[in-house]
């Protein structure tokens, strides 16, 4: 009998797990990058991305009606999850609000149009590979490793911030569209230490 060729695997050179959620410092290191760079539209689709929570296949099918009213960029949007196929809010705030208003001035985009189009021609939008790409370049413009990160970095880190100032498990549940608070507690990363600290501090 012949020996069966070893496969490798196929997550083999590879980090698999939790993609870490980005820190202040290098949102404001990739921020002020694309600012520098006059980068419009990947400042308004970082912002975006980091104030929506949204997956990466939600935030590249955006069209420009998900986030106007008439000249108005919205101060919160709601869509429809494609995974869940329920709906989830987010906000935008004054500096995203700004930057997709820039985006939109410069791109000449009508309302039915999708946010970020694609300039491969068999593609109306961003594809999520795109992004991905675009994402890991953001992430080495702050000195980090690329191979740690990536779209869901982005989805993560308002996220956690949120999570670390509140310790309210269900607004951010609500905030990232789970339909269970276990799944929550995953995607955050929630350690047994953190829960041990809550518990400590309560005194009955």
């Amino acid at each position: 009998m012949g020996t069966t060729p070893k496969r490798e695997a196929w997550n083999k050179g590879k980090l698999i797990g939790q993609k870490p959620p980005l820190k202040p410092k290098d949102i404001w290191a990739i921020r002020i990058h694309l600012q520098n760079k006059h980068a419009v539209r990947d400042l308004a689709m970082f912002n975006l991305a980091i104030d929506s929570k949204l997956r990466g296949c939600d935030l590249v099918s955006l069209r420009v009606r998900d986030v106007t009213n008439g000249n108005q960029i919205l101060p919160r949007a709601i869509v429809v999850q494609r995974k869940t196929q329920r709906p989830v809010q987010f906000e935008l705030t004054e500096p995203t609000r700004l930057a997709v208003a820039a985006w939109l001035e410069k791109a000449h985009l009508r309302s039915d149009q999708y946010l970020f189009p694609s300039r491969l021609e068999d593609s109306p939008h961003l594809s999520t590979r795109q992004y991905a790409r675009i994402v890991h370049m953001w992430v080495e413009t702050a000195g980090l490793d690329s191979s740690i990160y990536g779209t869901h970095s982005l989805r993560r880190t308002k996220a956690t911030l949120i999570y670390k100032k509140t310790k309210n498990l269900r607004a951010v549940q609500i905030l990232l569209g789970h339909t269970k608070l276990e799944s929550t507690v995953r995607y955050l990363g929630i350690e047994v230490d953190d829960a041990l600290e809550i518990s400590e501090q309560i005194e009955i």
